[in-house]
């Protein structure tokens, strides 16, 4: 195998080319699977193409709703992105229960995101420090014109502070700034004005007689948004009297709340738990961001941050039980838009937001917490009752039967069969060879017979 110069300069079919003669015995299967995934409008691929580099084909990844939210009195069918069993009916399930139980409150708390100008700079902290009020002046003004559209629309730059880190890296200070950005998710612009900081510090060193020669001198390491941003903070609950929590399944309320309670005590000490506790959680909220076009990796690195944000990674979700009233809560950062981006070019996310009848930045977060907190209320109550597994891989049986080739009628068949029992692949396997009349042997995941 040889590496090859120049391919991103090669058309699509000269890649594909490439591709399937180099990696694949069957060049031809591969090109077809490749051409199998692209989408029949030829204006709708090209515009997938042109998302990314080197693009190939399309990756489809389910898209599922979860209806019945109901959200601040507000009723939501909510786009879901995702590939895992039961996540979307777990999260109808949740929607469906606090349904008649008031649904969810949301509020956005605050909506700052974070930049910072990251550079070294070896004079005198005190000096730096008593220059900063005329700096951030000069800062503000140099930077108007690429405000401006934000500043019409309530948004802008919200304060900018000098930070000295020079104690833990020599010469090391920021210049970390706020930002509103209101419907935008706000990278783009936010990292244009930290650069034209990094042009405007340089300048305003070099140039202010106040500074001795060797204090002019100033290293720009980076300028860049964070995707920590603690103070974008969404807040979303359900509550409901005690008496409620039960709905005729085979334990009390007072057995349900103490087994609830005490899952989330676990998991806001143990890290092992609270790792797949929230883990549950952004099953949710990745999935509509995903939906809507957002960047779930930043929403998953900010939350997951935020989750340890006190030197111990915690439960992102709360519950407390007072005066006979039950109250369940996730606080969590959301960094999310609903323009720029993909929000104006995927056919799908455009859907996505119509769908959500066109919702600001604001609506979103609190939609996509909602989620979140559906999804979690549904895995602890689960795990503490009936068990994950139970729910999982009866969702999962499909994914069984269809890596096993099963018709339409093995497929019924099937499912009536365990409709009372455990699921294994192993058992849908050997249940699969009696149903074909086929001697049974031990079938692993993954691998096919001969």
């Amino acid at each position: 195998m040889q590496p090859i110069k120049g391919f991103s300069k090669l058309s699509k079919a000269a890649k594909i080319e490439w591709i399937s003669n180099q990696y694949f015995k069957d060049p031809e299967a591969a090109y077809e699977l490749l051409s199998h995934y692209w989408h029949t409008d030829e204006q709708v691929q090209k515009l997938h193409d042109e998302f990314i580099e080197n693009t190939l084909t399309n990756f489809y990844m389910p898209y599922g709703v979860a209806p019945n939210f109901l959200l601040n009195d507000k009723l939501y069918t909510i786009p879901m992105v995702i590939e895992e069993s039961s996540v979307v009916a777990a999260a109808s399930k949740s929607a469906a229960f606090w349904l008649n139980r008031g649904g969810f409150k949301a509020e956005v708390i605050s909506t700052k995101k974070i930049g910072q100008v990251h550079f070294i700079w070896n004079g005198d902290a005190e000096k730096l420090a008593a220059f900063m009020p005329e700096l951030r002046k000069q800062l503000l003004e140099g930077t108007a014109d690429i405000t401006a559209n934000m500043r019409a629309r309530g948004g802008g730059i919200s304060s900018i502070e000098l930070v000295n880190k020079s104690d833990l890296e020599p010469g090391y200070f920021q210049l970390h700034a706020t930002f509103e950005t209101k419907d935008a998710m706000g990278a783009n612009f936010i990292n244009s004005n930290l650069e034209e900081f990094a042009r405007i510090l340089r300048r305003a060193l070099a140039t202010d007689d106040r500074f001795a020669e060797a204090e002019k001198e100033v290293t720009i390491v980076m300028c860049i948004l964070s995707n920590y941003t603690p103070e974008c903070l969404v807040r979303c609950e359900v509550s409901c009297a005690v008496d409620q929590l039960a709905d005729g399944d085979d334990y009390t309320n007072e057995e349900f709340i103490e087994k609830f309670t005490r899952a989330i005590r676990i998991a806001t000490i143990e890290p092992y738990r609270a790792t797949t506790h929230n883990k549950g959680i952004m099953n949710g909220i990745d999935s509509v961001v995903l939906a809507t076009g957002n960047d779930f990796r930043a929403v998953e690195a900010c939350a997951h941050s935020y989750a340890a944000r006190d030197g111990q990674y915690r439960s992102l979700t709360k519950v407390s039980v007072e005066n006979g009233i039950f109250r369940f809560w996730i606080d969590i950062p959301l960094a999310m838009g609903t323009v720029g981006g993909l929000t104006t070019l995927h056919p799908m996310v455009k859907f996505s937001h119509e769908l959500l009848g066109h919702p600001n930045a604001e609506e979103l977060m609190m939609i996509t917490a909602a989620v979140g907190l559906a999804q979690n209320f549904a895995a602890v109550k689960s795990l503490v009752t009936t068990g994950i597994q139970k729910g999982h891989m009866k969702m999962h049986l499909l994914n069984i039967l269809n890596q096993l080739e099963a018709t339409d009628m093995e497929k019924e068949r099937t499912k009536t069969y365990f409709s009372d029992k455990v699921v294994s692949f192993q058992a849908v396997a050997e249940f699969l060879k009696k149903l074909r009349g086929e001697p049974a042997v031990q079938i692993l995941p993954g691998k096919k017979q001969a």
